[in-house]
C-alpha cells in the first residue's frame, strides 16, 4: 500500500537560506537533497532484499512467524502513518531508523515470494522494475511539465484500487486480478513520476535541518513505488515453481 502525500515540511526562511545562496546555487544544494533520498531509498530495498533472502534460506523462521503475518503487517502500516504523519515531530535519527525497520518487516513479509516463484523470474522483474522506476524518476525530475493533475487523478485511483482489491478477496475473479495487477502497474508507474517532481520541488524549499526528514520521508514514498510497481510486474513476469 502507498501513502503518497508527502506532509510539508518546514520552509527555510531567508536568513536560513542565505547560507545555501551563498556557497552553492540552489540546482547543486537541491541535487544534493535528492542524492541523499536516492540513496536512503536504494539502502531501504538492499536491507529488504537482503532480509526476504535470508528468511527463504530458512524456511522456519517463516514457520515460526506464520502466525504473527498479519501482526507485521498491521505493524508496517502503522510506521508508514506514523512517518507520513508525524515526520515533523520525529528526531531525524528516529525517523530513520523507523524507516529501516519498515524495510526490514517488508523483507519479512515478502520472503514468500520466493517460494511462489522462481528465482530467475524474481531476478527479471526487478530488472525490469528498475528500468522503468529509473525511467519515470529521470522524466519526474527533468520534465517542465507540472504533474500536480496527474497526480491528483492516480491518487484516487490508487484508492480505487485499493478498494478493489479488498472487494476481490471475497470475490476471488481471476479476471479482476488481471485487470488490478495491470492498473497498478499503470498507476505506481506514474506515482514515480509525480513523487519525484514533488520531492524535488519540496527540495528547493527545505533547509539543511530539515533536508533529512525530506531525504526520509521522500526515500519512503519512491519506496512504496518500487515495491508495489515491482509485486504488481511479478504478477505478469513471474514464473511459479
Amino acid at each position: 500500500m502507498n501513502y503518497n502525500n508527502l506532509p510539508p515540511l518546514p520552509q527555510a526562511s531567508a536568513t536560513q537560506a542565505a547560507p545555501y545562496q551563498s556557497e552553492w546555487s540552489l540546482s547543486t544544494y537541491m541535487t544534493q537533497v535528492m542524492r541523499k533520498v536516492y540513496v536512503k531509498m536504494f539502502l531501504g530495498l538492499l536491507v529488504t532484499a537482503l532480509v526476504s533472502l535470508f528468511v527463504a534460506a530458512n524456511p522456519q523462521i517463516l514457520v515460526t512467524l506464520g502466525n504473527m503475518m498479519m501482526v507485521l503487517i498491521v505493524a508496517e502500516l502503522a510506521l508508514v502513518f506514523v512517518l507520513s504523519l508525524a515526520i515533523n515531530k520525529l528526531n531525524p535519527a528516529v525517523a530513520t531508523a523507523l524507516f529501516y525497520v519498515y524495510a526490514i518487516l517488508n523483507g519479512i513479509t515478502l520472503a514468500p515470494i520466493f517460494f511462489i516463484y522462481t528465482g530467475s523470474s524474481i531476478a527479471l522483474t526487478f530488472f525490469v522494475t528498475s528500468g522503468v522506476f529509473l525511467a519515470m524518476s529521470i522524466y519526474g525530475y527533468t520534465t517542465k511539465k507540472d504533474l500536480t493533475k496527474m497526480g491528483a487523478i492516480l491518487f484516487m485511483a490508487l484508492i480505487g484500487l485499493i478498494i478493489c482489491t479488498i472487494v476481490n478477496i471475497f470475490l476471488a475473479s481471476s479476471t479482476m486480478d488481471w485487470i488490478i495487477s495491470f492498473a497498478g502497474v499503470l498507476i505506481f508507474t506514474g506515482l514515480t513520476a509525480w513523487d519525484t517532481q514533488k520531492i524535488k520541488e519540496m527540495a528547493q524549499e527545505t533547509d539543511e535541518v530539515n533536508a533529512s526528514k525530506l531525504a526520509t520521508i521522500g526515500a519512503l514514498s519512491l519506496y512504496l513505488d518500487f515495491i508495489n510497481l515491482f509485486l504488481y510486474l511479478l504478477r505478469f513476469l513471474g514464473s511459479r515453481d
